[in-house]
């Protein structure tokens, strides 16, 4: 990779808030959509009035800057205005997972020092109401309303909509936007004046797909301005709508979705809708023309009999290649750039602005840095640059990154110099464009060699068609040796020999899996945030 340690060129630093940008939208086009989710629709004048008034309930409620104000929403309207209303007074945003468990809910309540919480009674099969009220079962209430429960101490006032079995520590935000009326208009633009771009604006954790969640704290100005350059380089401008499916609650639907929309004064479109023809009727209505999201979860939308029928041609730009016409999907998807986005980085960090189709040599690349970050690939072991080709560890730091984690020292989030160092192994090349080749907790050392479980996987699902998923297991005298667990139809047919013979032809025999194991799709155990668990899935072996 050429030059690796070069600072991506940023444009001038501007120090914006929520709060500016939203109030420039709102006076500008306040009858343009912000968000358009199924039938609701919020344009950027509602947003702007109606997150005034739900801001005005929480400093009613003692919120104000640095507070932190949780969120437990599907995407829609609901969770900007709450996310909006919070921003704008300088308490900090924290986003919850719709998946999280009574048990989850409460530890990222204590560890994020949440004192308000916003959230839905339920959302599908997920009754939060009564995984609050499990979680507050001990909590005594105030005379004025406010809750003390040892379990999460900080924690005093939770709001939920539509609650359907009314608790006495739980308020509706109808309540909350009525005991705003007795504040002031002149307070809430005082704390709105007060906010600074340098101010946190969220904690976003991270999926902990192989540990603990970590939350990573972000500054308004950061993500804004890493929006705004993110936005030029895929063409997000006021003129377009963005079909997003990331969840709000992760950095990818929060940043890149929800706030790059903000920024551009574009509109986000989501579908909550669980019957495919809705969620077709809605793309054929609103007309999206970028997208982006998780291609696996819309790909059943393809399959929908009237989809040959549908007019999708607004779409040309974007990712979600199953539901994109004909003349803009890739012959290859890894033949296009992918894109590499992280929590710690405020959203993407690899990426390009060509989405053509790709000569072969450049098969799998994620892009280039984006602007504002320094990056470097180097040996996890000796912490020296490598040349181009060879696998490390990426590494970054510049303007974009997280101010750290919460609640950790700046030392367990950066090193001496000011890197943040990724744990994803990549390769560079020569025009400096990045290749990922997996987690460097994931990488398989067998006799000394290091092996890429995402390389061996890559390798089985082109020759074989068949998905696995590739890990190493311990050996008394190789230290690991590789095994793969395939989805199959049924796992009691398939030839382990002729799969090793069709590998040769592609990975070098310290690569092949020497372990196989095939179980069904319904059997292979997830995490909570929708990843494969394979701590779970390596008990296949035992």
């Amino acid at each position: 990779m050429t030059n690796p340690s070069a600072p991506q060129p940023t444009r001038e630093v501007e120090s914006p808030t929520v709060a500016m940008v939203l109030r420039r939208n709102a006076r500008t086009r306040p009858d343009h959509p912000l968000l358009i989710r199924d039938a609701d629709r919020l344009d950027y004048g509602q947003a702007d009035r109606r997150s005034a008034e739900l801001a005005r309930g929480l400093i009613a409620l003692g919120a104000g800057k640095g507070t932190s104000v949780g969120l437990l929403y599907p995407n829609g309207p609901a969770f900007a205005l709450a996310a909006l209303a919070a921003a704008r007074i300088g308490a900090v945003v924290v986003p919850f997972s719709t998946f999280a468990t009574a048990s989850e809910l409460r530890e990222q309540l204590v560890h994020s020092d949440v004192r308000i919480l916003l959230g839905t009674a339920h959302y599908r099969s997920h009754d939060y109401a009564q995984r609050l009220t499990q979680v507050l079962a001990d909590a005594q209430i105030t005379p004025d309303g406010r809750l003390y429960c040892a379990a999460v101490p900080q924690l005093r006032h939770v709001v939920i909509d539509e609650n359907p079995t009314p608790a006495r520590h739980l308020r509706t935000p109808d309540a909350v936007r009525e005991l705003g009326r007795t504040v002031d208009e002149a307070m809430l633009t005082a704390l709105e004046n007060d906010v600074d771009g340098s101010d946190p604006l969220s904690i976003v954790y991270t999926s902990g797909s192989t540990g603990a969640p970590k939350g990573a704290v972000h500054t308004h100005a950061a993500l804004l301005n890493h929006q705004r350059d993110l936005n030029e380089i895929r063409g997000l401008t006021e003129h377009d709508v963005l079909f997003c499916n990331s969840p709000f609650f992760w950095i990818g639907g929060f940043a890149f979705g929800l706030l790059a929309t903000l920024v551009a004064g574009s509109t986000l479109l989501c579908s909550d809708a669980t019957d495919a023809a809705a969620t077709l009727d809605l793309l054929e209505s609103e007309k999206p023309t970028m997208t982006n999201g998780f291609a696996a979860s819309i790909a059943h939308l393809a399959d929908h009999p009237s989809f040959p029928d549908r007019d999708l041609s607004s779409m040309r730009r974007g990712n979600l290649y199953p539901i994109m016409a004909p003349d803009v999907r890739p012959r290859d998807p890894e033949l296009r750039h992918g894109m590499l986005g992280m929590t710690e980085a405020g959203s993407v960090v690899l990426i390009s602005a060509d989405e053509s189709d790709q000569p072969e040599h450049r098969r799998g690349s994620f892009g280039k840095p984006a602007p504002g970050f320094e990056t470097r690939i180097i040996d996890p072991d000796t912490g020296e640059v490598v040349g181009n080709g060879v696998p490390g560890e990426f590494c970054f730091r510049g303007p974009y990154v997280m101010q750290g984690y919460h609640k950790r020292s700046r030392e367990e989030s950066f090193d001496a110099d000011g890197w943040f160092h990724s744990g994803d192994i990549v390769r560079g090349d020569a025009d400096g464009y990045v290749y990922f080749l997996g987690r460097a907790t994931s990488m398989i050392k067998t006799a000394g060699a290091n092996v890429s479980p995402a390389e061996v996987e890559k390798a089985i699902a082109e020759l074989t068609g068949d998905t696995a998923h590739v890990f190493g297991l311990p050996h008394p005298d190789r230290g690991q040796v590789v095994a793969a667990v395939l989805t199959v139809t049924d796992p009691t047919v398939f030839d382990e020999t002729a799969l090793r013979d069709t590998l040769r032809t592609a990975l070098s025999a310290y690569k092949i899996p020497t372990r196989w194991a095939g179980v069904t799709p319904a059997d292979i155990p997830l995490l909570p945030s929708g990843k494969v668990d394979l701590r779970q899935l390596r008990k296949v072996f035992e």
